[in-house]
């Protein structure tokens, strides 16, 4: 891969030797859905999928970006002092936010740079591709330009630079578990304090099996942000009575006696979803601790049907791979992962049931959408670093 790279890099920038070679985890969230941006508790993980860049510091002030997954798009070129969101800019928008966000909060950086990136997670996929590129970004400026910054607060950053850069509400989820990955580890995440613990995956006999509809999904053009602002609403309507600053610090009994003050059933559905999965995040952690594996597939088996019926984030393409994946022996649970409306779903499987789950789940896909899924069995990794 580092051959690879450096020899693309050599064609389209050219090579001096003070090239550096990083790498950026893509991520998978294995409960607690939706519940980033409501106060509630995550559960991801870091994949050994990601993004690389070769980067090198000028001794101007233009930014030269170039994607191996964006070929035709050629180099676009922007400057650090004339940085804003553009559209015809396309994807450089996610690592131009990054270095603009930095800069908004003081850290020096003094020139441009030569990038170059290739990603293996597929775009639009639902496992994070825009925040590896942002996570990366934010590391190779950290080793570039000897910045004073920990990756809590690169993952703070590429936030930062989503929401105002990007004009994206995404909640901390996935900068987090990309900045913090660790190795055979997830990441216990309350969102509401960004404390946090490594839970061992002990899946002995299982494999983590990603299920790609192959529907492109953008988060800045679906419905992510309306769904943010009905949890908003119904959070501002609760709080008429309760003295609560997030939907994460309810129970489920808490929610069901105060429902009523919402007064939309649409409102109630987002709601219950946000407060219900939290709960759900937390026992299905314990469960993990407990080597309880039967409890940890039912608890992410309910966070499907919830984000199917009461948060509606699903549509026929992930539908149609949940209710396959469940159908086939082996596969002790399958659920949708990520923003929704596309992407990915995420599925624990048996060993020796993994070819002969992908390959049912792949047949009758094609069968009733009319294009084919992509599958992959992924491995939790650790999060970003130079590679040299």
């Amino acid at each position: 891969m580092k051959s690879r790279l450096m020899a693309e890099f050599d064609k389209i920038f050219g090579r001096d030797g003070s090239e550096n070679i990083y790498f950026a985890p893509g991520r998978v969230n294995l409960i607690g859905e939706h519940t980033d941006y409501n106060g509630g508790h995550v559960f991801p993980c870091a994949l050994t999928i990601g993004t690389y860049a070769v980067a090198r510091k000028r001794s101007d002030d233009r930014l030269r970006f170039y994607s191996m997954n964006f070929e035709g798009l050629g180099v676009i070129e922007s400057s650090i002092k004339s940085l804003e969101y553009k559209k015809e800019d396309d994807w450089t928008n996610y690592p131009k936010g990054v270095i603009w966000a930095l800069m908004e909060k003081g850290y020096d950086i003094p020139y441009g740079m030569d990038i170059l990136y290739f990603g293996n997670i597929p775009n639009g996929s639902g496992l994070s591709s825009s925040a590896s590129i942002e996570v990366l970004t934010g590391f190779v400026c950290k080793d570039m330009f000897a910045l004073d910054i920990d990756n809590v607060n690169i993952a703070l950053t590429g936030q930062y630079s989503e929401n105002n850069f990007n004009g994206v509400n995404c909640g901390i989820m996935d900068q987090f578990a990309i900045a913090m990955g660790k190795e055979n580890r997830a990441i216990f995440l309350d969102t509401a304090t960004l404390e946090y613990t490594y839970a061992p995956i002990n899946l002995t006999g299982y494999k983590i099996v990603i299920l790609n509809t192959n529907k492109k999904r953008g988060l800045g053009d679906s419905k992510y942000n309306e769904r943010r602002s009905q949890c908003e609403e119904a959070l501002k309507r609760l709080k008429t009575k309760l003295n609560i600053n997030s939907l994460g610090e309810l129970t489920e009994e808490e929610f069901e006696e105060n429902r009523q003050l919402i007064g939309d059933e649409i409102l109630e559905k987002r709601a219950k979803h946000a407060v219900y999965e939290n709960r759900r995040t937390i026992s299905a952690v314990q469960a993990l601790k407990n080597n309880d594996i039967e409890t940890f597939a039912m608890l992410i088996n309910q966070s499907g049907d919830s984000l199917k019926n009461d948060y509606e984030v699903t549509g026929i393409e992930l539908d149609t791979l949940v209710e396959e994946a469940r159908k086939q022996t082996g596969v002790i649970c399958a659920r949708m992962t990520g923003a929704g409306f596309g992407g990915c779903a995420v599925s624990i499987v048996k060993n020796e049931a993994v070819d002969g789950a992908i390959e049912a789940i792949g047949k009758a896909y094609k069968e009733k959408i009319g294009y084919k899924a992509d599958f992959y069995v992924v491995e939790i990794g650790n999060g970003p670093e130079k590679l040299s």
